[in-house]
């Protein structure tokens, strides 16, 4: 097994992980198995309980892991199926150290940070590393360990000691270090500075790690003195610092590595041998097109995304993603405009009449609106008007868990009229409560007691011909990721559907209602469970992407295309979705209605 360990320093939030992923993509396309894992040096058992605003969204795992969402990175670049073991926080290894101590495991010794803590933390990462990623039930080749905050942080000194030992442990030929660091520039000539990046490197060698690489970050490409100064002082060869300058899209980071040629070095630092694998290359040269392609879109698509936590953008990353994808899909360049949720509300005491003026010129305008995830009461009532602008006005939407939650309160209240009808979380004295807590979910503990991670959703006998199910390729069952506390109300389902609010999904018992749809709509659907989650740059999600066709007026013909196909002899496969061949193939396919081969 090999390993590289990717580290940061100046400051946080540079790109580490797109670095690490754009890493193990370009080993993949070597033939390589690949692996990774993320360090989180907080304090909290895992991500669950973090607000998004503080930390970003929280990425759902198939096993229920709620972890960092650079693992939703790994598993978009990569292609791989991680669990929550990838994630390591400081809150899992001192719950484990303490656990064993409990029950004796170290004999009486005096438990401390070393050795106790750093063989913890070794000793995790290790037998994480060996897990299968993929269904060929193999041995990942390599490992990469992406160290979370920056070099010097109080929180990741316990790692970093690890990580000086565990070189040792694996040997100097199956260990790697990346370390990524900010060029800023300063002064009006705009020089590119590198002090911090050599005061990074010096306090990581006095801690007992060596680079063998280092990524630097920069606004524009790095000039050849400024690479020079860095070889010299950071002890590096020259052509081991990787210029990583601001890209217009993530996509182009595994094409400018490559350029620079960070996959040789690697096979010689780590004696690595490629594999002779067709798909490997093909991968390659998919994701040439893909960002290629990016560049090269004229027509747009106009997504308004109606949320609670717009401030901060990371809180939706998965969303954005999986719009993203579905939209480079179908040659569509996407553009998102983004509004609170609550300045779409006029009745709230601290509404701001221009904020709602403007938040309603957005919403009028879109092509397509997406309510997404969310919890609480702040901002509810503009996402219920936003649905409602959507369903009357026949604008495509697609509601996400409470997005989908939304669009059920409602129809219960505008269509069935049921006055007040809510959600039990959003007001407990609602004389409809459309919406209820789940039964087993805990009330007192908040950490890890939703329904989470992979469930099976069955569709219904009378959803044969509906449109969700056609965009799933008519399976009969699919297996989707959830994160939620609340669930519509049994009670209300009859009522709802008699008004033409179809369920046309369940859960393996028939009594949760996963999947809502409007027929007399171009699309108008919502799903319990958080489809964006199982995105991939090179295969969309299908309620994305039908959500997308239907705001860029091709999702008729597409459904038509899939009609046909399953008629024919060439009968579509289940789960093969629109993928990249060349731009002509998939513009081509797309306005003939055809789903090209991958």
């Amino acid at each position: 097994m090999k390993y590289i360990l990717v580290t940061g320093g100046v400051i946080s939030g540079i790109g580490k992980g797109v670095i690490a992923s754009s890493t193990g993509l370009l080993l993949r396309t070597r033939g390589l198995r690949v692996t990774s894992i993320k360090i989180d040096p907080y304090l909290n058992i895992d991500a669950g309980t973090l607000s998004p605003l503080d930390h970003g969204e929280v990425f759902v795992l198939d096993d229920g892991g709620e972890v960092d969402l650079d693992l939703g990175n790994y598993e978009r670049f990569l292609d791989i199926t991680l669990t929550r073991d990838n994630n390591i926080t400081t809150g899992k290894i001192y719950q484990s150290v303490i656990e064993r101590e409990r029950k004796g495991d170290y004999l009486g010794k005096t438990v401390q940070v070393v050795p106790h803590v750093t063989d913890a933390i070794q000793d995790w990462v290790e037998r994480v590393a060996h897990l299968p990623v993929d269904d060929s039930g193999l041995e990942p080749d390599v490992c990469i360990v992406e160290l979370g905050g920056t070099v010097g942080d109080i929180e990741s000194a316990p790692f970093i000691e690890a990580m000086r030992q565990f070189q040792f442990r694996v040997g100097h030929e199956n260990f790697c270090l990346i370390h990524v660091s900010l060029i800023p520039v300063v002064g009006s000539v705009g020089e590119q500075k590198t002090k911090p990046t050599q005061a990074s490197v010096r306090d990581l060698r006095g801690l007992g790690l060596n680079p063998d690489l280092i990524a630097c970050r920069s606004d524009k490409p790095l000039g050849d003195d400024v690479q020079g100064k860095i070889s010299m002082f950071c002890h590096v060869p020259p052509e081991h610092v990787m210029a990583v300058h601001n890209c217009s899209s993530v996509y182009y980071v595994p094409l400018l590595l490559d350029q620079q040629g960070l996959v040789r070095i690697l096979e010689k630092r780590l004696m690595l041998t490629p594999r002779e694998d067709p798909k490997s290359t093909h991968l390659f040269t998919k994701w040439k097109q893909l960002a290629t392609r990016y560049e090269r879109l004229h027509d747009t698509v106009n997504i308004v995304l109606v949320g609670k936590y717009t401030h901060l953008k990371d809180s939706y990353i998965s969303v954005v993603k999986a719009l993203e994808h579905a939209a480079l899909s179908i040659n569509r360049k996407l553009e998102i405009e983004w509004v609170e949720a609550s300045d779409l509300e006029s009745t709230t005491q601290t509404s701001d009449p221009v904020k709602f003026f403007e938040a309603w010129k957005v919403l009028v305008a879109a092509s397509g609106i997406l309510v997404p995830g969310g919890f609480g009461g702040r901002g509810t009532e503009g996402k219920v008007a936003a649905a409602k602008w959507a369903r009357e006005n026949k604008i495509p939407y697609l509601g996400i868990c409470l997005g989908m939650q939304i669009a059920v309160i409602e129809y219960a209240r505008n269509v069935c009229g049921l006055e007040n009808a809510n959600s039990a979380e959003l007001d407990e004295t609602t004389p409809h409560p459309v919406v209820i807590n789940m039964p087993e979910i805990s009330k007192t503990h908040m950490g890890g007691t939703m329904r989470l991670g992979s469930r099976p959703t069955h569709f219904t006998e009378a959803s044969r011909g509906s449109l969700t199910r056609k965009l799933y390729n008519d399976a009969d069952i699919i297996h989707e990721r959830h994160r939620h506390r609340y669930e519509v109300n049994p009670k209300y389902v009859e009522k709802l559907e008699k008004a033409g609010l179809h369920f046309i999904g369940h859960d393996d018992k028939g009594e949760r209602m996963i999947i809502v749809e409007v027929k007399d709509h171009p699309f108008f659907v919502g799903s319990q469970y958080h489809p964006e989650y199982k995105t991939r740059p090179l295969t969309p999600t299908p309620l994305f992407l039908g959500f997308v066709l239907a705001a860029s007026g091709q999702l008729q013909d597409y459904v038509k295309s899939l009609d046909e196909g399953r008629s024919g002899s060439d009968g579509l496969k289940l789960g093969r979705y629109p993928s990249f061949g060349s731009t002509n193939e998939l513009a081509s396919s797309v306005e003939a209605g055809k789903t090209p081969e991958v």
